[in-house]
Formats: structure tokens, C-alpha cells, sequence
């Protein structure tokens, strides 16, 4: 008798708190869904706290911000001295020219400007103007297409070009 009271004991012992498959189902579901809930209430309670609205801190600066102009006017001196092709150079080209950044031709090497200048000035003057491979356009920015020209003439007469200087637009008539 005392043998299968100690098998019972030994029994009990050895029992979790889960004592059949039911259990052991229902306890491996609530392991996963319970934590899934807890982090879906966080992020909740984390994201949905009161925050300023856009433009709210620093209201001068986000109505400027939208009401600002699409585009603006620049007035230019039209009787100023015009650039030689040298400065335009310097100030412009050289950036690329002088060590032939991203296959530009460099200033004064005659072979790699030689194909350039069969094209002939008018091709290398629309080149400069409306922009070539990785050169981008240079009509339209600081200097006027005159300047431009010049630039494109001292660059490759230095190549062995002999391109003329190109001439002076005339001053509008209609004043």
C-alpha cells in the first residue's frame, strides 16, 4: 500500500500546470498573441500623442515658405563692359577645362580639341550654349551668348583653332 502512495506523490511532483493538449494550445497562443497586442497598444500610445501641426512652431517662417515666389527677375546692367573670352574662362570653363574633369577637353592640348574644331564654331558655340555630355548649359547664366562665343573662341583657338573673334551684337535699334 505505502508502494502506490508514492507512486501518486511521485505523480503529483512531476505535473506542470498544464495538464492536457487544450491547455498547452491555449497557453502557446496567448504566449504569442498577448505580446503582439502589448506592442501594437505602445506603438499607439507613442505615435499618437498630441503633436504640433506642420508649420505650427514657427508660423512666419511656414506661411513664407508657401505663399514664396515661383520665380524672380534679375536686372542686369545692359551697358556693362563685356567679359573677354580669357575671364569667362577663368570663371567659368576652367572649372572642367583646366584638368578635363569628367572628359572634358583640357585648355591647350591640340589633340583632343582637333575633332571639336573640324565641327566648326557655330557647333561649339551651340555645345556651350545648350550643354554636351556632362557639360551642362552655360546660355542663360552669368554671361551673355556674346561672352559665351568669346570664351568658346579663346578655348579653342588655344587648341589650334583660328577662329575669328566673334562680332559684337548690335545694340537694339528700336530705343
Amino acid at each position: 500500500m505505502s508502494d502506490q502512495s508514492h507512486d501518486a506523490a511521485h505523480e503529483e511532483e512531476h505535473t506542470g500546470p498544464v495538464k492536457n493538449p487544450k491547455q498547452l494550445l491555449m497557453a502557446v497562443f496567448f504566449s504569442f498573441v498577448i505580446p503582439i497586442f502589448i506592442i501594437i497598444g505602445l506603438v499607439y500610445y507613442v505615435t499618437a500623442q498630441n503633436k504640433p501641426a506642420a508649420g505650427a512652431v514657427n508660423m512666419e517662417k511656414s506661411v513664407a515658405e508657401r505663399i514664396q515666389k515661383v520665380g524672380h527677375v534679375e536686372i542686369r546692367d545692359a551697358n556693362r563692359e563685356m567679359k573677354t573670352g580669357e575671364e569667362v574662362f577663368k570663371a567659368q570653363c576652367s572649372l572642367c577645362h583646366a584638368n578635363g574633369a569628367a572628359g572634358a577637353p583640357k585648355f591647350g592640348d591640340a589633340k583632343a580639341w582637333a575633332p571639336r574644331i573640324k565641327t566648326g564654331f557655330e557647333a561649339l558655340w551651340n555645345s556651350a550654349l545648350k550643354g554636351k555630355n556632362a557639360m551642362g548649359a552655360q546660355g542663360g547664366g552669368d554671361f551673355t551668348d556674346y561672352e559665351v562665343a568669346r570664351a568658346v573662341v579663346y578655348m579653342a583657338n588655344a587648341g589650334g583653332a583660328k577662329f575669328p573673334e566673334p562680332a559684337k551684337p548690335a545694340a537694339d535699334a528700336s530705343k
